[in-house]
């Protein structure tokens, strides 16, 4: 007889995926040991392996779990101008990146890790993203050569990918403010900001 799924299934998945989120982000994947992750999660190995074969599994589900946040934001940007989806979209991402500092950094340091055809899941992911701020600065700037149109893209990323770097989600400037700013400079340039 098959064995059922536990009720709280998907929430122990859950638990595991941010404990080795924060561990994979404070010391590295491969530094960090699943014996750790359960530590973290105050579980047993072998009850790690009934939720994830292998460490790279859960990798693989930060990466995922994340970028799937990250779409569903980009793709929940309202209609309309271009300039407006674009400050939409920094205010959407913003709120994702709020809770997801250790996520990001692991997004960011670990793809390397992932075997090649997991690694070309997230890098499709990641394109969908870009694609979308692709796609509103041929709006914004319809004589950007395409070349040109993906640098810029690019560039939005670069403000906004490495604020969990230095940005504290508790100090005097919440996400609004900050993807406002990044907005802004994006658009306008310094000055505006």
């Amino acid at each position: 007889m098959a064995r059922t799924q536990a009720a709280d299934y998907d929430e122990r998945r859950a638990k595991i995926v941010h404990a080795a989120a924060a561990l994979f982000a404070a010391r590295g994947f491969a530094s960090a040991s699943v014996a750790e992750i359960a530590a973290a999660c105050g579980a047993s190995k072998s009850l790690i392996y009934h939720y994830y074969p292998g460490k790279e599994d859960i990798l693989f589900a930060v990466m995922e779990g994340h970028l799937a946040a990250l779409l569903a934001a980009a793709r929940a940007v309202p209609d309309g101008p271009a300039p407006d989806r674009l400050r939409a979209l920094a205010g959407a991402l913003m709120h994702e990146y709020a809770g997801a500092a250790a996520r990001q950094k692991v997004l960011l340091n670990e793809l390397d890790q992932l075997p090649p055809e997991r690694r070309a899941r997230i890098v499709a992911e990641q394109r969908a993203i870009v694609a979308t701020v692709e796609v509103m600065v041929a709006e914004i700037a319809p004589a950007l050569p395409p070349r040109q149109r993906f640098a810029a893209a690019m560039l939005f990323f670069g403000m906004i990918n490495w604020t969990h770097t230095w940005w504290n989600p508790a100090g005097p400037l919440g996400p609004d403010a900050i993807a406002q700013q990044v907005a802004a400079i994006f658009l306008h340039g310094l000055h505006a900001s």
